[in-house]
């Protein structure tokens, strides 16, 4: 059955689901907010930031926006706090603190 995953929402009845949750329609991800399975968040200070941009291509959730050559704070409705970014990070920017923010 292909559902129309834009009326999958948490009211849905397991029957209405797709099987295995299977995705049919592209571009669809960024309407499942899926930050909230976060334990830990990664901060920003943007005093530290050099505008490397070595944090943006690592995030495995595209969750680092970057306009204009700059990056900006996270997206913390698709971040799932892996921290990686802060790993990647060599000035420090990027910090993670336990829980969600």
């Amino acid at each position: 059955m292909r559902t129309d995953i834009t009326k999958i929402n948490e009211h849905t009845g397991h029957g209405h689901l797709t099987e295995g949750l299977m995705i049919f329609a592209g571009g669809t991800s960024k309407l499942f907010k899926t930050g909230e399975w976060r334990t830990s968040t990664p901060v920003f200070y943007e005093d530290k930031c050099k505008q490397c941009l070595l944090c943006a291509p690592v995030c495995p959730d595209s969750s680092i926006p970057v306009k204009d050559g700059l990056r900006s704070g996270f997206d913390y409705d698709h971040c799932k706090g892996c921290g990686i970014c802060a790993k990647a990070c060599p000035f420090g920017a990027i910090e993670m603190k336990e829980g969600v923010e």
